[in-house]
């Protein structure tokens, strides 16, 4: 298993909702499998997505799914956002 992914995601917010996007992910050296963060960028930025919270599905390529909670939301330009996450399962990478 591997401890970093960098690459294309999809992110399911708690209604249903899905936002593609850019992720990059590693595991916590102390954490073990189940100790995982990264970033977020989304392909679009929507209310619903600035109001995501706990509990959020991360889809990765192949079928490979974890739990994610937001931890953070910051601007990187005019039109993108980059947002923290923090996995609750086990690392799907």
């Amino acid at each position: 298993m591997t401890t970093t992914y960098s690459g294309p995601a999809k992110l399911t917010l708690v209604d249903g909702a899905c936002i593609t996007g850019m992720v990059s992910l590693s595991t916590n050296q102390r954490g073990g499998l189940n100790g995982w963060s990264g970033t977020f960028r989304p392909d679009e930025i929507t209310t619903d997505l600035r109001n995501a919270g706990e509990g959020l599905q991360l889809e990765l390529p192949y079928d490979r799914v974890g739990t994610v909670d937001v931890t953070g939301m910051r601007k990187l330009l005019a039109t993108q956002l980059l947002i923290s996450l923090t996995g609750r399962s086990p690392a799907p990478f």
